[in-house]
């Protein structure tokens, strides 16, 4: 798919997963994010090497406007080298997130 610019990736550098990373665009308000969130750290924490990053759409409008992230929840799946495998809105299903990680891996 898409691969981040350069000084995106590096300022999620220290927060990328060894092997993916589940990042998840949210906003305060947004109940569909809270499931979200139990349902990406509970992934990140059953497979070694993943790691979840939240980020809070409203303030972080510039990489929301680039990203084209239309609503929250919006999760991107990375790979190990930053580029993104995978891109759905809404709450995801444990098992899609899981089977999402296979094409990072």
């Amino acid at each position: 798919m898409a691969k981040w610019r350069e000084s995106e990736v590096r300022e999620l550098v220290g927060r990328l997963g060894e092997r993916a990373t589940l990042v998840q665009f949210s906003s305060a308000f947004c109940q569909p994010c809270r499931a979200t969130r139990r349902v990406l750290v509970e992934v990140a924490e059953m497979v070694p090497g993943v790691r979840h990053v939240e980020i809070d759409a409203e303030a972080e409008l510039d990489l929301v406007r680039e990203l084209r992230i239309l609503k929250t929840p919006t999760v991107l799946v990375l790979d190990a080298h930053g580029d993104i495998v995978l891109r759905r809105s809404g709450q995801p299903r444990k098992a899609d997130v899981i089977a999402a990680l296979g094409k990072a891996l």
